[in-house]
C-alpha cells in the first residue's frame, strides 16, 4: 500500500516540513554528484564479505555506523543528526519525502514550528539510538529520515487515526486507488517494521538492509511524546489555537 495524500487540511502551510524535504533532496543530489558504487569488503557479524556500496561521497563520510558511535561517541555523535539527511537511492529517498509531506504538514500544524522541529530531531535521535542499540558491533552506515518520519507517523496515529488517505492497493497486478483510514494504513505499516525486526534481527542491517529497529524507536518516540502533550486532544485544540511556538 502506497498513501498518495490526506483528507485532512491544514490551517496554514507547512513550511518547516517543506523545508526538511527540499534540504533531504538538495543533501541527496549533492551526495550523488561526489560519490560512486563500487564494490567493498563489509566486516558483519558472520564474516567479511563482498557487497556493492555506495562511497566516496557524503554518505561516507556522515552517515552514522554503529561500531564506530560506541567505541567513540563525542567523536561520533554529530552523525546522529547528519545521517538524517543522506539516504540510499532514489526511491529511499522518495519513499521517505512522500510519508514527510503526507503526515508531517498535520503534526507541524498541531505542534507549531519550533515543537514541531524538536519532535521530529529527537524521533531521529530515539530511532538511531534504538538501531545502534540492537547491533552495536555494526560497521554499516545508516542513512535516511525514515526514523524522524517514523516518529511523524505515531504522532498521526495517535492525533488523527480516522483521518482518510487516499492509498495505492495493488491488486495482482492491477492498482487500485482507495480512502483507507490512517490507523489501517500507519497500523499496517507498524505491524511490518515489528514483524521484520522480530524475524530478520533488526532488518539485516549487518548485510546493508532496513535498520526496522530505528523505525520502531522512533515511531515510540512519537507516540509517547504526542501523549506525553495531551494525546488526541492536541488535534483538537489546533482548531482552536494557531501561531508560530
Amino acid at each position: 500500500m502506497i498513501p498518495i495524500k490526506d483528507y485532512n487540511p491544514t490551517r496554514s502551510f507547512a513550511v518547516l516540513t517543506f523545508a526538511l524535504i527540499v534540504l533531504n533532496v538538495m543533501v541527496f543530489i549533492k551526495d550523488r554528484l561526489t560519490g560512486h558504487y563500487e564494490r567493498v569488503l563489509v566486516q558483519t557479524d558472520q564474516g567479511a564479505m563482498a557487497v556493492t556500496q555506495f562511497v566516496g561521497g557524503l554518505s561516507e563520510r556522515l552517515a552514522l555506523v554503529p561500531a564506530q558511535f560506541i567505541s567513540h561517541p563525542f567523536m561520533a555523535w554529530p552523525t546522529i543528526f547528519t545521517s538524517m539527511f543522506l539516504h540510499g537511492n532514489w526511491l529511499h529517498i522518495g519513499s521517505n519525502m512522500l510519508y514527510l509531506w503526507i503526515f508531517g504538514n498535520n503534526i507541524e500544524d498541531t505542534l507549531g514550528k519550533s515543537r514541531f522541529l524538536f519532535f521530529y530531531f529527537t524521533c531521529g535521535i530515539a530511532a538511531a539510538i534504538a538501531q545502534v542499540l540492537s547491533d552495536p558491533t555494526s560497521s554499516i552506515p545508516m542513512v535516511g529520515a525514515s526514523g524522524a518520519i517514523a516518529g511523524v507517523l505515531g504522532a498521526y496515529l495517535i492525533l488523527f487515526p480516522r483521518a482518510r488517505i487516499l492509498t495505492l492497493v495493488p491488486i495482482f497486478i492491477i492498482f487500485f486507488t482507495i480512502e483507507i483510514p490512517a490507523y489501517f494504513i500507519i497500523g499496517y505499516w507498524a505491524l511490518i517494521q515489528f514483524a521484520n525486526a522480530y524475524w530478520l534481527g533488526g532488518g539485516e542491517m549487518g548485510r546493508g538492509g532496513v535498520a526496522y529497529y530505528a523505525h520502531l524507536g522512533g515511531f515510540a518516540a512519537g507516540v509517547a511524546l504526542i501523549l506525553l502533550q495531551g494525546g488526541g486532544s492536541s488535534g483538537k485544540r489546533r482548531r482552536a489555537t494557531r501561531g508560530f511556538f
